[in-house]
């Protein structure tokens, strides 16, 4: 059974490597419901007779209910503590060090971190984020963002939060959110208190999910997480539990892809805000037919 979401694009990347690993292996009977990341672990499973679960919604519930009936288990969940199941999850510190990279090579010297509290994996993000930059002697300015909580605030309380801190940040600077969904907040911020995207604000997300970064305005840079590679991986280590055998690692990290660069990091940092004015409005209208006179009209410059 696979108690994996099918309504993010990371749960439906870790199903396609799974289904890629049974097409290869044709024993595999599955049983698949359509889920949300937040739902329970179903009634019915504490009296299913199969022989393994792939499983995203790891609570100590589930942890319970399976060691009860010996079924193999392997955990996809990276949102809290260790579960003591066999643990596929993506390589938090390489993400890290990619969407740092990425942001230093565009000469930006302050940084900002958008996390989520009680999110194992945002926690991981952010501790790496930090000891990178600090090998540069960067530091990084953080905000604490809510996601996923039956008791969180409206999104317009959670904007004006968000809208207090980048507007005290110190410009330029490079931005990373812990993931996609994140990234599309800090964005509409920056729009809402008409910060220059890269140019002054230049923002990298997480996940890579191609609906919501191309959503974005501008289109959001993300680092891309091998979401397949991590089902298929899991699969495999699934078949191996099935069959009676140890695995030699009951922690499998798995590498992300690289930095899918889009609008909103594809800038070099720029300290003029003038100058970065007059760069936003060339980007934005550009293929309009615009003339220097153009430009002046929107930036306090002279001609030369």
């Amino acid at each position: 059974v696979l108690l994996v979401e099918t309504s993010t694009s990371y749960g439906r990347s870790l199903l396609s490597g799974i289904v890629r690993f049974v097409r290869m292996h044709d024993d595999w009977s599955l049983y698949l419901e359509q889920r949300d990341l937040t739902a329970s672990p179903p009634t019915w499973l504490s009296d299913w007779r199969g022989d393994g679960i792939i499983s995203r919604v790891t609570t100590p519930g589930l942890v319970e209910t399976v060691a009860k009936t010996g079924v193999p288990v392997v955990d996809l969940t990276d949102r809290f503590c260790r579960s003591g199941l066999p643990l596929v999850r993506t390589d938090d510190e390489l993400v890290v060090r990619m969407a740092a990279e990425h942001l230093i090579e565009r000469g930006f010297k302050r940084f900002g971190f958008v996390g989520f509290p009680h999110e194992a994996w945002s926690a991981r993000r952010l501790s790496g984020f930090q000891s990178y930059l600090a090998e540069y002697g960067h530091t990084c300015n953080i905000h604490n963002s809510v996601w996923l909580d039956q008791h969180q605030s409206t999104w317009d309380t959670e904007r004006d939060r968000l809208a207090d801190w980048v507007r005290n940040l110190d410009m330029p600077c490079g931005i990373m959110a812990c993931n996609d969904v994140c990234g599309h907040n800090v964005l509409a911020v920056c729009n809402q208190e008409g910060l220059a995207v890269p140019e002054e604000t230049a923002v990298v997300g997480v996940d890579n999910d191609e609906l919501l970064c191309r959503a974005c305005d501008p289109a959001l840079s993300s680092v891309m997480v091998n979401a397949e590679g991590a089902g298929y991986r899991a699969a495999e280590l699934l078949a191996t539990l099935m069959d009676g055998n140890t695995p030699k690692d009951s922690e499998q990290i798995i590498a992300p892809l690289g930095v899918s660069v889009r609008q909103s990091t594809d800038v070099v940092a720029i300290e003029d805000p003038t100058i970065a004015t007059a760069l936003q409005y060339i980007r934005q209208n550009a293929c309009r037919g615009i003339s220097v006179d153009d430009v002046l009209k929107n930036a306090s410059l002279s001609r030369s």
